[in-house]
């Protein structure tokens, strides 16, 4: 009996992550599974503002650093043989994946 999953997908490198959304589409176009999505959500963006000195006096002069996180959100009609291969699917080291079965 076919239920539906929902993939959450986290990265931080875009392509990436859109590396790994289309093989899921493909598995589930090649299963003829129902795919709705991806859904972007809104980035999530982690910002640090630190001083150039390392004493921390002198000019006002900072460094800025910022941190995207990158996310989807896929809903499939998931068959026991498409869950098998989505288990199969190489995932690069930046991309967290979280799959809850309705």
């Amino acid at each position: 009996m076919p239920r539906i999953a929902r993939i959450y997908l986290y990265a931080t490198n875009i392509r990436d992550l859109e590396n790994v959304v289309n093989d899921i589409k493909k598995i589930a176009d090649a299963e003829n599974g129902r795919v709705a999505g991806p859904i972007p959500l809104p980035v999530k963006r982690l910002k640090v503002v630190t001083r150039k000195t390392p004493c921390g006096d002198g000019t006002h002069t900072f460094d800025r650093w910022e941190l995207r996180i990158h996310k989807r959100i896929i809903d499939v009609l998931a068959t026991e043989g498409m869950m098998r291969q989505l288990a199969r699917i190489k995932i690069p080291s930046n991309v967290r994946i979280s799959i809850n079965i309705k």
